[in-house]
């Protein structure tokens, strides 16, 4: 018998037989509130299941934590699939979009269901839950698979088979139910203990716990113009007959994904003048703010977007935010003593305020320069004055908010928010998360452009969040005008770049789990070649070779 060596996060040592499940040893874990739902072993997030063949570092994952949030949904959305399977039989459950603090789910049935067809499903969850069955790992072959995703009318799911084609599956089994997740599972249904179903619009609401506040259901917060957004490109979607992974990986291997590529890019183009005519027939905007969460395309939205105006007869000036930083001995801090540069009192707002009466006043300003390396603002020499027809695009992180403009009329603001919101799906019940698709981007920028590994970037993006979810998300609801900056196939694009830098994350850094669900949902893609991607393509900002000065 082998005997392998298992270190816990509080320092205890076990030599225990080799191939014991991580169940078997989570009470030498300390006590807490929380239960263990999972572990984190030599860097790798793995289910309770999960056998135990080598020795190596072992630590809790708690639904507290973010990996433990993420289980708690995966496994909630599984719940639920495991619900309708049974309630309507032979129906096909399609999961959406992410809205506030839940996914939106839509069901095949001859008409939207009703309250008391949500109320149904939220019963039957609640009695697998009360019934505490336990979720089981098993591995099927591809031929299995093939049958059961055709027996369950699981169409996206089995057609993204004829692409992804490995001997066998990993499939997670509930009540005689079962399906495909990328990821692990909580060890039975008692373990979900906050959940709500409600309906909304055409399908309902799966809504979960935050991450913060795992014991409860936050009240809900209606975004109606972001639904709209989505709505429209995925009713753009089902027009194509491209909605999911397999549907893109399927125009690849009949080499007529570039038409698709044309079209997504026009599409996006449009959208962009679509908002430049609304900012046109206001009249009275002076200045256009964009906002948006990290690698969402800011920078090459408000180069398109003054493109646009100027066919509309405008002359486009650009102001940085960036350039109004206070300099780095008035930086805040952020509760770790780190600069926090994500905060608005990290701007110079009273400055930029006189400079934007100044400027609509008709008078001439000096732009500032901001030197990164020494923490300091300076002037350059560089003007700016505004003339009849000039109209003032800023771009930040703030922009959404109305204490960054405090001194400029409601009236002659115009605010844009953008998300990159893919409507495709991974399959039936795996959705494509806005949050991967931008890290994605920012893996790839940040090494071609500021020299950071995959790691460095994985390892600063809950930080990044923290900042979003407290200086973006709370503002979106204020925009005139959302664009979904997302494109279609950019993730067969990026999957070029991104793979070999995840792969590069060794098992003896924290990121490796990370960096091994990302690589593992880039395996649902198939490659498409840069040279489809067009110049002038918002991809372009993170791969390169853009026709755009930046």
């Amino acid at each position: 018998m082998n005997t392998i060596t298992l270190t816990f996060s509080n320092g205890k040592v076990l030599q225990t037989a080799a191939g014991c499940k991580a169940a078997d040893v989570i009470d030498m874990f300390e006590k807490a509130d929380q239960p263990v739902i999972a572990v984190r072993f030599n860097n790798e997030i793995c289910s309770l299941a999960q056998p135990l063949n080598n020795s190596g570092d072992l630590e809790a994952v708690r639904i507290g934590s973010s990996e433990g949030s993420t289980i708690y949904r995966r496994s909630l959305c599984f719940l639920l699939a495991a619900a309708a399977a049974e309630i309507f039989p032979g129906k096909r459950l399609v999961v959406g979009h992410s809205l506030g603090y839940g996914y939106y789910y839509t069901m095949d049935t001859p008409s939207p269901l009703g309250e008391a067809d949500v109320a149904l499903l939220k019963d039957k969850m609640n009695e697998l839950i009360k019934e505490n069955h336990t979720i089981r790992q098993s591995f099927i072959s591809y031929g299995e698979a093939v049958e059961l995703f055709e027996k369950l009318n699981m169409t996206e799911t089995r057609k993204q088979l004829n692409f992804i084609c490995p001997p066998q599956f990993k499939i997670n089994t509930l009540n005689g139910f079962s399906d495909l997740y990328f990821g692990p599972l909580l060890p039975a249904t008692g373990y979900v203990t906050h959940f709500d179903l409600m309906p909304y619009k055409e399908g309902f609401l799966l809504r979960y716990p935050s991450t913060a506040s795992p014991d409860r259901i936050g009240d809900f917060e209606d975004i109606p113009q972001l639904f709209n957004v989505y709505k429209r490109y995925k009713d753009w979607g089902k027009a194509l007959g491209v909605t999911c992974a397999a549907d893109l990986n399927e125009l690849i291997s009949k080499r007529k994904v570039r038409d698709f590529v044309n079209i997504t890019e026009t599409l996006q183009n449009k959208c962009i003048a679509e908002i430049a005519d609304q900012i046109h027939e206001r009249d009275n905007v002076k200045t256009v703010l964009i906002a948006g969460p990290s690698s969402s395309g800011k920078t090459t939205t408000s180069k398109k977007l003054s493109m646009q105006l100027q066919v509309l007869g405008f002359t486009p000036k650009v102001i940085e935010l960036d350039t109004y930083y206070v300099g780095r001995e008035l930086t805040p801090r952020d509760e770790n003593g780190d600069y926090d540069y994500e905060t608005l009192n990290a701007l110079d707002v009273a400055q930029l305020n006189r400079d934007l009466q100044d400027l609509f006043s008709g008078q001439e300003i000096k732009l500032p320069s901001y030197d990164f390396v020494e923490g300091k603002r300076y002037y350059s020499g560089k003007t700016m004055h505004l003339k009849e027809h000039d109209i003032l695009i800023i771009e930040g992180i703030h922009g959404l908010n109305d204490k960054l403009t405090p001194s400029v009329p409601k009236e002659n603001k115009f605010k844009i928010y953008l998300s990159a919101l893919t409507q495709l799906n991974l399959d039936d019940h795996n959705r494509i998360a806005t949050s991967d698709n931008r890290l994605i981007r920012r893996i790839v920028r940040d090494l071609q452009f500021r020299g950071k590994s995959a790691a460095d970037t994985i390892k600063m993006w809950p930080n990044v969040q923290k900042g979003e979810r407290l200086h973006i998300f709370p503002f979106q609801d204020n925009a005139d005008a959302m664009l979904n900056t997302a494109l279609d196939y950019e993730l067969a694009v990026l999957k070029v770049y991104a793979e070999p830098l995840l792969r590069s994350v060794t098992p003896l850094e924290r990121e490796y789990a990370e960096a091994g669900r990302l690589l593992r949902f880039l395996n649902n893609f198939s490659p498409i070649p840069a040279n489809f991607v067009p110049g002038q393509s918002l991809i372009r900002e993170f791969i390169g070779d853009s026709e755009f000065k930046y």
